[in-house]
């Protein structure tokens, strides 16, 4: 691949991101947790001389730069939270507090910053303004709608909103971005199998909700299979089963939680209905009762027009050969904002080069090329120069 063209102004930008990124790394903070990242993006923030600096969504921050122009009123969204991972990268760096930066949110926020830094920089020469969010939350779930409830949308009205996640399974000076759904829908759902407990060497007695449990984790797994059009995309799966205190015990009940993931929405309800279909159905012929609860997080949902713009700019950048299109099952509540306004969400190319491995993200030896970071500044430079009419830095 040729190398991108990267401005001097982001070039000389480059030690600090990493330096920054490796800092937030070591200090990985949980969802809704987030004090020492939030003070620190708020501390830089405030030193650039960006406006309306502020904490938002108790953990967040957002912050606005109102260009020399008119223009359209656009933002730029991070999330800043870690994973409960305990690492083994085996880097300088690592945190070793229980929490880990395992998605690339770090990289995210260190983008964020260096952007944020060129972007009031050159202000008097911006159409309109950009606001940015740094979220909170994004793993747990929701600390996009806090922030949207709290008005990070308004004062201006943001007409645009775009965003990038760091993606180690593609290397890097490649881009992801497709019109309609990049991320899935996911829907969370908690099963609970109720029974009549008692003693386990007289299980004649009880109706054993962990029999009827494992009955119905393996039936699950037929609604995929024969009831979703192959054709469709649709994944089911039981993350986690909780049961039972001993051995000689048969419990009263158990729990089970897992996740559905869809880009439609007639599959998603296809595919919950199936399923509680099958847990009542199971958990009847066992003598056992049921209780089935799911919410859903929306599908990340680009517009066409903006994805486009997200398409050529990286293509001009990067070579049309480097610019691919997919859709994956993870997903992400950039979904709230990119329904409140039309935007984009493009994936990142970072994959390590060193080692023989790419671990995937949320595994704890997860990484990515701090390269990428310098790419995806400039990358995402041009984006807003492109969403705003504006020649920056």
């Amino acid at each position: 691949m040729t190398e991108p063209t990267i401005r001097p102004a982001v070039v000389a930008l480059e030690a600090g991101a990493i330096a920054l990124r490796r800092d937030l790394h070591e200090n990985a903070e949980l969802s809704t947790k987030e004090h020492r990242t939030q003070a620190l993006i708020m501390e830089r923030l405030v030193k650039l001389g960006l406006d309306d600096v502020r904490a938002i969504a108790e953990t967040g921050v957002t912050a606005i730069v109102r260009g020399g122009q008119p223009g359209p009123n656009l933002m730029w969204r991070a999330d800043i939270d870690g994973l409960p991972l305990d690492e083994a990268t085996g880097h300088s760096f690592a945190s070793t507090n229980g929490a880990m930066h395992a998605c690339g949110h770090d990289g995210h926020v260190a983008i964020g910053l260096s952007l944020a830094e060129l972007v009031q920089r050159s202000r008097a020469s911006l159409a309109g303004t950009v606001r940015f969010a740094f979220q909170p939350a994004e793993e747990h779930v929701g600390g996009a709608k806090r922030m949207i409830e709290e008005g990070v949308m308004r004062e201006p009205t943001v007409e645009r909103v775009f965003g990038l996640h760091i993606w180690a399974s593609n290397p890097t000076g490649e881009v992801l971005v497709v019109p309609g759904a990049i991320f899935a829908a996911a829907t969370h759902f908690r099963i609970i199998v109720r029974g009549r407990g008692g003693h386990a060497a007289a299980p004649h007695q009880t109706v054993d909700p962990i029999l009827a449990a494992a009955h119905v984790v393996v039936a699950l797994q037929s609604v995929v299979s024969r009831n979703v059009d192959p054709a469709s995309t649709a994944v089911l799966t039981v993350g986690r089963i909780d049961g039972g205190v001993r051995g000689n015990i048969i419990p009263n009940e158990v729990m089970m939680s897992g996740s559905i993931r869809t880009f439609d929405a007639d599959v998603l309800a296809r595919v919950l209905k199936r399923a509680e279909q099958i847990v009542a159905g199971v958990t009847q012929g066992f003598g056992a009762e049921y209780q089935f609860d799911s919410s859903t997080l929306p599908a990340v949902v680009n517009d066409p027009e903006a994805a486009a713009l997200v398409e050529a700019t990286a293509a001009a950048m990067l070579g049309a050969e480097n610019v691919g299109g997919a859709s994956v099952t993870g997903a992400d509540d950039m979904s709230y904002f990119l329904e409140e306004a039309p935007g984009a969400y493009f994936l990142l190319g970072a994959a390590p080069t060193s080692g023989e491995h790419v671990y995937p993200h949320h595994h704890p030896k997860f990484d990515f090329d701090e390269a990428a970071l310098s790419v995806g500044t400039e990358l995402s430079l041009r984006i807003l120069e492109a969403a705003s009419g504006s020649a920056l830095v």
